[in-house]
């Protein structure tokens, strides 16, 4: 297969480097990822600013750049420009960190997996639940084995699939759970401080959501040791309420 990789961490973090050493043993491997880390950052693309790419050199002078742009910049670029073939597929990650319920709609790391899927290109976000994680290496093997997957088996245009993997061996999780995700609201607040010339700023927080119960949710299968797949698809579309809006009335009364 031809892979490219990227994440939201940037191009020096651990996770990128793991799946590259896996992954270029038996495929032809890129990466364009950004230059420093863009974690949060969403779907955003950069339009008042030039993009610049910088090439690293590897030892096997594999096509690999960094970015100053965001996760989905890395791919449009690289598709459109840097990259002379167009990828089977592309991986985002390894994401120290799980991206789970509404978190998804925030991470950098899935925005680049939902780019790859607006190219019809087959794309993973894969995360690891630790902020400090001790197996990469298990975490990528997984990974490579869950793309060949893909390829022998297809996945949907314009779908993508969110992983998430304890960090654990991966002899010891409890399985593989196919997963829808959780779209309740993470317990959230603001910390607000004063700076030294009396101004005020805040810092945004949030606590842990203890899901728990029904396996069949991304959070909930994670907390018990599973690895959770979450297919995601790129029209937001609510098909249940569009005809219910065909009925509302939209003339302005005089």
């Amino acid at each position: 297969m031809k892979i490219l990789l990227t994440n939201d961490d940037g191009i020096s973090a651990k996770g990128l480097w793991e799946l590259y050493t896996c992954f270029s043993k038996s495929h032809e491997v890129a990466i364009v990822a950004p230059d420093r880390e863009k974690s949060a950052v969403g779907h955003g693309i950069t339009l008042y600013e030039p993009l610049r790419a910088s090439k690293i050199k590897t030892d096997n002078n594999d096509p690999v750049f960094a970015i100053n742009g965001t996760p989905a910049d890395c791919i449009k670029l690289a598709i459109l420009e840097l990259l002379d073939f167009i990828p089977d597929m592309i991986i985002s990650g390894i994401n120290p960190g799980a991206n789970v319920g509404t978190n998804i709609n925030y991470s950098g790391t899935v925005s680049a997996a939902r780019e790859a899927a607006l190219y019809k290109i087959p794309g993973i976000a894969v995360s690891i639940y630790s902020n400090s994680p001790k197996f990469y290496n298990e975490t990528a093997l997984y990974t490579e084995m869950l793309a060949n997957n893909i390829m022998k088996n297809k996945i949907p245009d314009q779908t993508f699939l969110n992983v998430n993997i304890p960090d654990i061996p991966i002899r010891e999780t409890s399985g593989t759970k196919i997963c829808r995700h959780n779209v309740s609201m993470i317990p959230e607040y603001i910390d607000k401080r004063v700076d030294v010339r009396k101004n005020r700023y805040y810092w945004h927080g949030c606590r842990t959501n203890n899901t728990s119960g029904d396996l069949n949710i991304d959070e909930a299968a994670l907390n018990e040791k599973y690895i959770s797949i979450t297919p995601i698809k790129c029209d937001m579309t609510d098909y249940d309420f569009l005809e219910p809006l065909k009925t509302w009335k939209f003339k302005i009364e005089n």
